[in-house]
């Protein structure tokens, strides 16, 4: 018997060899299911600087650790949207008021109104989609986001940058296989190119390395009690403890190619169209070599100048050298 709560988890339904491994790992009694565990959690949620005047979005709450941490900042609303009911359930039961809500969605099609969000984030999700559907979730972060808003990411990632494409697929598949789900991590840069691609702007980000069951990370995560309620679900569940020791062996296999990142991108600001334009043609004008006369002004500017040329005479010229409004 299973040292859990009576609570319905998610995957319940499933034994323990059909299970997708993130839903074993909880069934077994394992609470922090990130790959960079809750330090990279910790510096993430530090990165998003969240406050009482924030509106969050959580996409793929899973059993609410990270949401609580975020509760504990007091922010002016939190949403989460999970795809799996029996988690929804979990997280709903310790969110409070109006402003606090889990609703089962989809994180690529959430089908929540333009609000806008201050701050949107998800962890070990985004690695478990395809490409198409990373930039949908991504994408649909972007929708949800008001301008200069946050996005913050805790991702598997694969080391380094210039890793082979054949060594990718081999960890993808090997991954895939233990974990009994598609699993598809991405190298750093692209993960950046992912969020650059979708306008934002990433402004900082931190690697880790990838030792999720490692047991110094299990006691760091969990705690004594905890890791020990892990290993004693473990001794007590043989089906169980197979697959988690073959992820574990994958994880060891690949620990110089696997690592956890996070992310933090703001969305850019948005500028009306044909706003700053003659500010930008103003500079571009003072600067370049071929002014002959500001055109907002009625002196002469400059030793190259002559009263009697003409700004507009000059336009072409300038525009080849002005950065676009």
């Amino acid at each position: 018997m299973l040292a859990t709560e009576t609570n319905p988890m998610p995957g319940d339904e499933l034994k323990a060899e059909k299970m997708p491994g993130h839903w074993l790992l909880a069934r077994l009694g394992k609470r922090v299911l990130r790959p960079g565990g809750r330090q990279l959690t910790l510096r993430m949620i530090d990165a998003l600087n969240i406050g009482p005047s924030d509106a969050v979005i959580e996409f793929a709450p899973g059993l609410g650790e990270t949401a609580r941490m975020i509760l504990n900042k007091k922010p002016a609303s939190y949403t989460a949207v999970e795809c799996d009911e029996d988690a929804a359930g979990l997280v709903q039961k310790f969110l409070q008021g109006p402003e606090q809500r889990c609703v089962v969605g989809l994180a690529e099609d959430t089908g929540l109104p333009d609000v806008p969000a201050t701050v949107v984030y998800g962890e070990a999700m985004l690695s478990m989609q395809t490409p198409e559907k990373k930039t949908r979730i991504v994408r649909e972060a972007h929708r949800l986001l008001q301008s200069g808003g946050r996005y913050g990411i805790h991702e598997l990632c694969l080391i380094p940058d210039n890793l082979d494409e054949s060594t990718k697929l081999e960890i993808q598949n090997d991954l895939s296989t233990v974990i009994h789900h598609g699993t598809r991590p991405l190298t750093i840069a692209e993960w950046q190119g992912l969020l650059e691609s979708e306008g934002y702007l990433v402004q900082t980000h931190t690697q880790v390395p990838m030792h999720m069951l490692e047991p110094w990370r299990l006691i760091q995560d969990e705690g004594v009690f905890g890791s020990m309620r892990f290993a004693f679900n473990l001794l007590c569940n043989p089906e169980g403890r197979r697959r988690v020791l073959g992820m574990r062996q994958v994880f060891h296999k690949y620990r110089d190619h696997l690592a956890a990142v996070m992310m933090i991108a703001k969305k850019k600001e948005v500028v009306p169209q044909g706003r700053n334009r003659r500010p930008a043609l103003h500079k571009c004008l003072k600067t370049s070599v071929f002014r002959r006369l500001d055109p907002c002004d009625s002196e002469p500017i400059g030793h190259h100048c002559s009263p009697f040329s003409s700004a507009t005479a000059i336009l072409p010229a300038a525009k080849m050298s002005c950065p676009t409004a």
